[in-house]
């Protein structure tokens, strides 16, 4: 007798995920939202110095003036010390008029053009000649740094025994006190061109003059602002020194003729033009630098 038995297969125990509702979609939905908004809401934060205002680098100089004006009307300034802005403004207009100030600034500024113009066209001959060659290099670095270690004002008496008393020396000073700072900032910059684009110029089998105007022309022009505008103020810081020596024309003759009479708003007339002709050649620089290197992207811009 033949006995048949069925095998039940066990039931399966694993257990389900539970369906979606519409209930448990809304409110994984909603707890999204929620961690998600406060990150939405929240500001970035603007690490640049923001947009660029109009005439800001005047903003000092008038508040400076103001100040001034403001001390010398409350009394607070001695005007036989310090005069009134007015009284500077009175003082430059006679001097204007009788003719002794256009002398004296068209003489300061024919100084300082002959010798800015030296002291470019050194400063980047020696700076070119130092960075693209290893023999210029070694002639040239170090005398030129010798030459920065020296007080260029201490250079006076001996360029006054070589060149004579005249115009001569004082445009020689002049340039050397331009030359230096364009010469070292060019040469830097110069020397920290990537050597990745030497390189790439190799492979593309450029010639040294393409090799110069594509890519130590472009590399250079940073650093050379920089001492441009090192340069252009220098000139006149030098300027207001030599025109002091055996000069019979310029505003520092102006100066020292105004010292000796103690006339004090005849100094503060030379040392306001002097700051106007500093501030306003430094701007021209900065203004010719952004339109060169318009095509970099920096801080700045």
């Amino acid at each position: 007798m033949t006995t048949n038995t069925t095998t039940t297969a066990p039931a399966d125990t694993t257990p389900t995920a539970p369906a979606d509702t519409p209930a448990t979609t809304a409110s994984a939905a909603a707890t999204v939202a929620a961690e998600a908004a406060p990150r939405a809401r929240r500001p970035r934060r603007a690490l640049t110095p923001g947009r660029r205002l109009p005439a800001a680098r005047l903003t000092g100089p008038v508040l400076l003036l103001a100040l001034w004006a403001a001390a010398s009307a409350a009394g607070q300034l001695d005007p036989g010390a310090i005069p009134a802005p007015w009284t500077v403004l009175r003082t430059a207009g006679h001097l204007w008029t009788d003719g002794t100030l256009p002398t004296d600034v068209a003489t300061s500024l024919r100084r300082a053009a002959y010798g800015f113009s030296l002291g470019l066209a050194g400063g980047v001959l020696l700076a070119l000649a130092a960075g693209l060659s290893r023999t210029g290099e070694a002639l040239i670095d170090g005398t030129v740094n010798l030459n920065r270690a020296i007080p260029t004002l201490g250079l006076i008496p001996l360029f006054i025994l070589w060149l004579g008393i005249g115009e001569t020396f004082k445009i020689a000073i002049i340039a050397i006190v331009v030359y230096i700072p364009i010469y070292l900032n060019t040469h830097a910059a110069l020397s920290g061109i990537d050597s990745r684009f030497v390189e790439l110029a190799e492979v593309q089998g450029l010639s040294r003059w393409a090799f110069i105007r594509q890519i130590v022309v472009p590399g250079a022009l940073p650093g050379f602002f920089v001492g441009l505008r090192l340069g252009v103020t220098g000139s006149w810081l030098g300027l207001v020194v030599l025109e002091q020596i055996n000069a019979t024309s310029g505003l520092g003759y102006m100066m020292f003729q105004a010292q000796n009479y103690g006339q004090t708003d005849v100094i503060l007339v030379g040392l306001l033009i002097y700051g106007v002709f500093g501030l306003v050649s430094d701007s021209v620089v900065r203004l010719v630098e952004r339109r060169v290197l318009s095509w970099r992207r920096t801080l700045s811009s």
